[in-house]
């Protein structure tokens, strides 16, 4: 709670946009709105609501919220530019760096970081994907080689002949790396220009979330072919320096690949594979276990089956993705468990008529028939 109260005093007008100085993780202060930096803040308000809600806090949450969806209202009205999502500098800090009208790596993570654990949009879906489509058309190259020829700031983290997604653009008249870096230090505008894996990653399993498969299949086969072991070490996806632990955002594809959301205090556990969801299987973790996931569609049916490996699960309620149902068994081992379905869009949420624990070696079997 004091971490987010923080937050909303650097937020001085309580509009859901941060303008002062904003230190990140490009190494340097920025200033004026910027629409990575506050679509994150967006995301912790709407994390810090959930938390307040689950201790009893109603205060705080509605103060959250009400800043929420003030600043879901402006991050759209003053930063969407109707292609993406841009920054505006401060006119007393032009010296700073800024991405401005550049077409920057990060400008929706604060939804993809929303995905991630399972929280409500926390940005509007048209301008969110709006922006994903930019960042494959504007930054996304088969090959840096000829752009870092022209921008050559940076470090050479994908090679000549390479692909990767480039930092930042600027596709804009208005705005250029020249103005972007003001007087800031060459080593720090120069990330503009780089293909960072950690990054990279991120908006990755974010265009998954979003149904842009191809596009992220592809920015993560780029990172797979720069590390393959014939070019560098596999291990060692090198970002900062080695082993650099925003690498690990990877894992935030995986997760998306398979459409994961879990609430262990809930006991609920969801799928929705993005990838071959005909025939598809994967591991998951719980809070006090782990297992596998199946899922195979065919004839009409669907017959998806969760199994413990090591643990335990304790299930109340489970989503799956299913295009229609006319029938839904739930079982567990040899009994037939009571069901409850209530479909949302694609999604079908079924609630057990009891909670169960699965043990290590028990699978959960749910069969759907798929209406005409």
């Amino acid at each position: 709670k004091l971490a987010t109260q923080w937050l909303i005093a650097k937020d001085a007008n309580n509009d859901g946009l941060i303008e002062g100085n904003q230190h990140n993780t490009l190494d340097t202060d920025w200033f004026g709105p910027v629409a990575w930096l506050s679509g994150l803040y967006l995301a912790a308000l709407a994390a810090a609501a959930e938390m307040a809600d689950e201790i009893g806090d109603a205060e705080f949450s509605r103060e959250c919220r009400g800043i929420l969806e003030t600043g879901r209202k402006n991050l759209v009205a003053q930063l969407f530019d109707g292609e993406y999502f841009i920054n505006k500098p401060d006119p007393k800090h032009l010296d700073a760096i800024n991405s401005g009208t550049g077409c920057e790596i990060d400008q929706v993570f604060g939804q993809s970081w929303a995905f991630q654990i399972g929280l409500p949009r926390v940005l509007p879906e048209p301008e969110t994907l709006s922006a994903l489509k930019s960042l494959w058309r504007y930054n996304f190259s088969p090959n840096v080689g000829p752009y870092r020829e022209i921008y050559k700031p940076g470090r050479w983290y994908a090679q000549a002949g390479e692909a990767g997604l480039l930092m930042c653009s600027f596709p804009r008249g208005d705005w250029d790396y020249a103005q972007a870096k003001g007087k800031g230090p060459e080593w720090a505008a120069g990330y503009f220009n780089e293909c960072m894996n950690g990054f990279e990653h991120q908006v990755a399993g974010h265009m998954i979330r979003e149904g842009m498969l191809l596009e992220g299949l592809a920015v993560e086969r780029a990172l797979h072919d720069r590390y393959h072991a014939s070019r560098r070490n596999p291990w060692n996806e090198i970002e900062c320096g080695d082993h650099y632990a925003r690498s690990m955002a990877s894992y935030g594809v995986f997760l998306a690949a398979c459409g994961f959301e879990y609430h262990g205090p809930k006991q609920h556990i969801g799928f929705a594979p993005k990838l071959s969801p005909e025939n598809f299987k994967c591991a998951f973790t719980s809070a006090v276990g782990w297992g596998s996931f199946v899922q195979k569609v065919e004839s009409g049916k669907q017959n998806a089956e969760i199994t413990m490996r090591w643990g335990k699960l304790k299930l109340k309620t489970i989503a799956l993705e299913s295009p229609a149902e006319n029938s839904v068994l739930v079982s567990l081992g040899k009994k037939v468990l009571a069901a409850k379905t209530v479909r949302n869009g694609k999604q079908v949420l079924l609630t057990l008529g009891k909670p169960v624990e699965i043990e290590a070696g028990e699978s959960l079997v749910i069969a759907i028939s798929h209406s005409s």
